[in-house]
């Protein structure tokens, strides 16, 4: 059988789409369908069942999986060792979240990168992204605040991030002691609101969470990394929602003052994703246990 088959074949079900498969495959989509229709014939039943969105495995396509995808993965292991033999350096690619990734998992991996391990790093906001590319090997671990389902990755709960409602202190004095716990949402209409995006993903979140409501301001700055909110909110631009282990250090300086202090704060738990059966390589379980262990502090 053609491992070429194969491989195409476990990226559509990892993937779950003839397209984003294509894509992590560099193929067109045409080449990937002919791929997995001869591969069908060869075996005399069918892989996957069209949907109106994507693909499903039948149980023929899942036992292939489960059985093909480890020896695959296998191979690509076996060929980036050989990589890294050439530089005497085994090395692990990380996909996360820039600002988690870069001020949490990075600082906790570097004692790895002294003893040897070569390090790299792709920052994807997007947990589908991270996921889809870990499927498709593209990384070796992903940090994720999305929780896989289905049996060809496993996730491990790595810490629960906090979220506070922040802005200057003079946006703060003109509102008044208390004001936001009695006013409540009512205070979007009074100020600003500095976001990673139009949609108020994390404002919204917390909203929801704090006042069970839905916020009813658009955001009069947007910065697509959170220690551009962060420094925008300090600045003036107006309230932010962050995470607390962004902002503690200005919220210890006094650049930026907590709003509100809700009794349940809004929480957003991130995971540590793996290719199942890739933790039995010894610096990737290395780098997961680092990470696990530093997380205990976080």
């Amino acid at each position: 059988m053609d491992l070429a088959l194969l491989r195409t074949f476990v990226t559509v079900h990892r993937a779950g789409s003839f397209t984003r498969a294509a894509a992590l495959l560099g193929l067109s989509q045409p080449a990937v369908t002919s791929q997995i229709r001869t591969l069908e014939r060869q075996l005399g039943r069918p892989l996957f069942l069209r949907r109106a969105r994507g693909v499903t495995p039948t149980t023929v396509g899942d036992e292939l999986a489960h059985r093909a995808a480890p020896h695959l993965d296998a191979l690509v292991d076996i060929v980036e060792a050989g990589l890294d033999e050439e530089s005497g350096v085994r090395t692990l690619h990380l996909a996360g979240p820039p600002e988690f990734t870069s001020m949490r998992a990075l600082p906790a991996l570097t004692p790895l990168v002294a003893q040897g391990l070569a390090l790299r790093s792709s920052f994807l906001a997007n947990s589908e992204e991270a996921l889809e590319g870990l499927a498709a090997g593209h990384h070796d671990l992903a940090i994720t605040t999305a929780r896989p389902r289905g049996g060809l990755l496993t996730s491990t709960t790595l810490c629960d991030e906090e979220h506070v409602l922040v802005a200057a202190p003079r946006w703060a004095g003109r509102l008044g002691p208390g004001a936001l716990r009695h006013k409540g949402p009512v205070i979007l209409e009074q100020l600003p609101v500095v976001e990673v995006h139009e949609s108020l993903p994390l404002v919204a979140r917390y909203w929801a969470a704090v006042f069970d409501s839905r916020p009813a301001a658009s955001a009069a700055a947007i910065a697509p990394d959170l220690r551009g909110v962060l420094e925008c909110a300090a600045a003036g631009a107006g309230l932010a929602v962050l995470p607390r282990y962004l902002c503690a250090a200005a919220l210890e300086r006094g650049e930026v003052v907590a709003l509100l202090d809700p009794p349940v704060p809004p929480l957003r738990t991130y995971f540590l994703v793996a290719r199942t059966g890739t933790l039995g390589l010894p610096h990737i379980a290395r780098a997961h246990e680092w990470l696990v262990r530093a997380a205990v502090d976080w």
